[in-house]
């Protein structure tokens, strides 16, 4: 950005929901058959070991917005921001975690091998080790990460913006579905998503996603650390040709100044 800026060029941004899923996978089993991220004591001690600020800065160099670990934000009509996440606390995250007897367990955190993505996950790596808490990290191409990317233990992925605080979580956290790579299955939340889907009005839905969020924020179910600003550079003499929200090319609306 700062290079693009230097050359003179118009920047033009807008917060969107572009983000990041750090999550346990509470299917994932050990050699032992024993799941390894179903105590929702050793999600929530991931989840407040993590200072999602310091993940903005390292991995997306402040060009965002923290976010609440819950997939629902400032950008979609029916956010409530009045529910936060579980407080940054790295005492009571190695608390949790040895008195869930996950205190020497080494946990592999898997990401792709690219720049912000990558970014990110190291920050989350390093914030964990600083709390005490051991990781390995396995950084792999795109080739090879997206085979298996709902598979992994424990990993990162990115996911794109969504007009509604609804969507994401219908496609990567209801029970069942095919993108649910936290294999996160609640009934509770399940029914409260369906609900909200049928509340057209964005002020009645938004009573309902309160408790959604605070159910993805309880339930240790991600660390979704940030929104990203999306951002693009045009000449002066271009018009109309602003920042769409979800990243879509509106060339029908650009023009020359004459």
């Amino acid at each position: 950005m700062d290079v693009y800026d230097s050359l003179g060029l118009v920047r033009s941004e807008v917060p969107s929901g572009f983000t990041l899923s750090i999550r346990p996978n509470q299917l994932a089993e050990d050699a032992n058959g024993n799941k390894i991220y179903a105590d929702k004591r050793v999600r929530q001690a991931l989840a407040m070991a993590v200072d999602n600020n310091v993940c903005l800065e390292l991995g997306m160099s402040n060009y965002g917005i923290p976010a609440d670990n819950c997939f629902v934000g400032p950008m979609h009509p029916e956010h409530d921001p009045s529910v936060t996440r579980l407080p940054f606390d790295p005492a009571k995250a190695k608390a949790l975690m040895d008195e869930a007897g996950m205190g020497d367990f080494e946990h592999e955190l898997h990401s792709i091998d690219d720049d912000w993505r990558k970014n990110t996950t190291d920050a989350v790596a390093a914030q964990l080790r600083d709390a005490g808490i051991p990781v390995k990290r396995t950084i792999l191409p795109g080739s090879t990460f997206w085979n298996d990317w709902t598979k992994y233990a424990f990993s990162s992925t990115n996911w794109n913006h969504r007009p509604l605080g609804t969507q994401v979580l219908a496609l990567a956290f209801k029970s069942g579905e095919a993108w649910n790579e936290a294999g996160f299955a609640n009934a509770e939340f399940d029914a409260l998503l369906s609900e909200a889907n049928s509340l057209a009005d964005a002020d009645k839905r938004r009573v309902v996603m309160a408790k959604l969020q605070a159910i993805m924020i309880e339930e240790g179910v991600t660390i979704q650390p940030y929104w990203r600003t999306a951002i693009l550079h045009h000449r002066d003499n271009v018009v109309n040709a602003g920042k769409h929200i979800a990243d879509l090319p509106q060339i029908y609306k650009w023009g020359l100044k004459a």
